[in-house]
């Protein structure tokens, strides 16, 4: 059976020079030269005795006039003349191989391109009803158990795109995008599919509160100053000692000061032997002979301040009598930014989270909010982190991230199930290292060992940003699936040229130019490196771009300028 059926019509040109994947047709006619738009499918037929044709995408169409000699005899003689020649020329990138299956009795599609075309082999331009053929036999390759039913071809609408949803968070994914471009929007569209899965389990990085209306998530969201003294399921706190010993140092100590290295190794001293405390007065003493500074076991911040003051102002026995010990004095700068971290509220979901959150018990009980998966409204949960002050921001979600990867390492590989970050505004909390404070280091490290470490656990990450280029390139060379909405920022689309395989980067051209909403889909997950629009989702998130210019056509109520400055100093908008 014939996979396509050209004529005369779909004829584009001969095969004039091959390079691997990249192919140049030399085009006779310039009514052929105009089928050829940058974009658009051709098809290559293969010599042998299964009919193949290799499918490739346009990327570059040129016609070049020049002068060549011709030969004219006048009276028998021979004479030169110069005229002119029209060379046209297209250039493609080979993306795949359709052939026909005999042993299924169907057309099938292939990403690998084992044989190259010969010199001299006819192009065909796929349009119009043979276009519609391929279309047809990508969706039927897509339509799997696994699928995700993504949007619509742009190249043919009447298509379903599908990816393939084992390979998308097996091997990561990054979703990139201006602002404005319909990232928020593409995130919700999967969570919807997600969602219906029996056992499905995604969470949702929320820093701006964007998904916070979403009807089918659990939502949690990290306590405001107005609720330190409440506890609730939709309260998340992050006590202190769930931290480990590079986090904590980041929030307490300066590095840059001359004692830095002696508050490192006092502070730990501290937290050990509070460890140790709280463990033999809850009856734990097995663990005592295998526990560390980084396990998450609960103590005193203030008894370990404590213990800091009285060595800062330790005096001891001298010749003449007493004198300053010698810690004395060192530690004062160390003690003022404990202090200051314990009284302010902006940070009480670490400092002064209710008593039912200190037992040794609720370490659980948080591992239950954020993976839990067995109940209605519990595959999908969205952390709220818009309460966070930005200073800390990196090492909070890096800490939410990190809780949940080392659980699942540690939880029974039989009863381990998978599970995916989303990880929203990700150039705020994954930043490059280079340049970057104590605190984003922190939790770029948590992130990257994630990237390189978390499909061999089941933990996915999805990564999302309006700024790629300012994102650890560690964690985006480990994302094997490109989502890139329009981009126009420079530097952010030569980040995502250099994500891509060399023979698919001229593709990429096409990245500030797409409308909203549409998206060039590259990688494993995808059959086809192509434009495709997504299927905008029931529920939509709110970051919907306010229409300034109309708004301000429209008559407004005068704020109540008291109301907000009062907001602002509860730090809640919902009073």
């Amino acid at each position: 059976m014939a996979v396509f059926e050209f004529d005369s019509s779909y004829y584009l040109g001969k095969v004039r020079e091959v390079d691997t994947r990249k192919v140049s047709l030399q085009v006779g006619k310039d009514e052929d030269l105009c089928k050829a738009n940058v974009g658009r499918l051709a098809a290559l037929k293969l010599a042998g005795a299964v009919e193949a044709w290799l499918i490739g995408i346009i990327d570059k169409v040129i016609k070049t006039t020049g002068y060549r000699e011709k030969e004219e005899i006048t009276d028998g003689e021979k004479t030169g003349i110069t005229g002119d020649a029209v060379i046209n020329t297209v250039c493609l990138t080979l993306v795949g191989t359709v052939k026909w299956d005999a042993k299924n009795s169907k057309k099938t599609f292939s990403r690998s391109v084992a044989q190259a075309p010969g010199i001299d082999a006819e192009c065909f331009v796929l349009q119009h009803e043979q276009l519609e053929i391929f279309m047809r036999i990508l969706s039927g390759e897509g339509k799997k158990a696994n699928s995700l039913e993504f949007g619509k071809y742009s190249m043919d609408e009447s298509a379903t795109a599908l990816l393939d949803g084992d390979k998308l968070f097996q091997r990561h994914a990054a979703l990139l995008g201006s602002t404005g471009s319909g990232k928020s929007w593409t995130v919700a569209a999967i969570l919807e599919q997600a969602k219906n899965l029996p056992s499905a389990s995604l969470v949702v990085f929320d820093l701006h509160g964007e998904y916070k209306e979403l009807s089918y998530a659990r939502h949690l969201r990290i306590p405001g100053p107005e609720e330190l003294d409440k506890t609730s399921d939709g309260l998340l706190y992050l006590p202190y000692w769930l931290l480990n010993a590079e986090e904590m140092q980041s929030m307490f100590i300066d590095r840059s000061e001359f004692s830095a290295h002696n508050q490192v190794m006092i502070f730990q001293d501290a937290v050990i032997e509070e460890k140790r405390a709280y463990l033999s007065q809850n009856k734990r003493d097995y663990l005592l002979e295998s526990f560390t500074l980084d396990s998450p076991i609960p103590f005193s911040i203030e008894k370990v301040l404590e213990k800091i003051n009285d060595l800062n102002k330790e005096m001891e026995d001298g010749a003449r009598g007493l004198k300053q010990g010698k810690f004395y004095g060192q530690f004062s700068r160390l003690i003022t930014r404990i202090r200051s971290k314990l009284t302010d509220k902006r940070y009480g979901f670490m400092f002064q989270a209710p008593p039912a959150e200190h037992r040794y018990e609720s370490m659980a009980g948080t591992a239950a909010k954020l993976m839990d998966y067995h109940f209605e409204k519990h595959h999908v949960k969205v952390i709220d982190f818009s309460e966070v002050p930005a200073e800390i921001l990196p090492v909070i979600v890096g800490l939410a991230a990190r809780i949940i990867y080392q659980l699942q390492f540690w939880t029974d590989q039989n009863k381990r199930r998978p599970l995916a970050f989303i990880c929203d505004e990700a150039h705020l909390y994954i930043p490059q290292k280079e340049g970057q404070n104590p605190v984003e280091r922190r939790a770029v490290e948590a992130f990257e060992k994630i990237a390189r470490e978390g499909r061999k656990y089941g933990v996915a990450l999805m990564i999302i940003s309006q700024r790629p280029s300012d994102v650890s390139p560690t964690v985006l060379s480990q994302c094997n699936n490109i989502i890139a909405l329009r981009l126009t920022n420079v530097d952010d689309q030569n980040t995502v040229k250099k994500l891509m395989p060399e023979n698919l980067e001229s593709i990429l051209d096409v990245l500030p130019i797409m409308d909203i909403g549409e998206a060039l889909v590259v990688g494993d997950a995808v059959l086809l490196p192509t434009r495709i629009k997504i299927n905008p989702p029931l529920e939509k998130p709110l970051s919907a771009t306010i229409d300034i210019w109309s708004e301000w056509q429209k008559a407004a109520d005068i704020p109540n300028f008291s109301k907000s400055v009062e907001n602002m100093r509860r730090q809640r908008r919902d009073k």
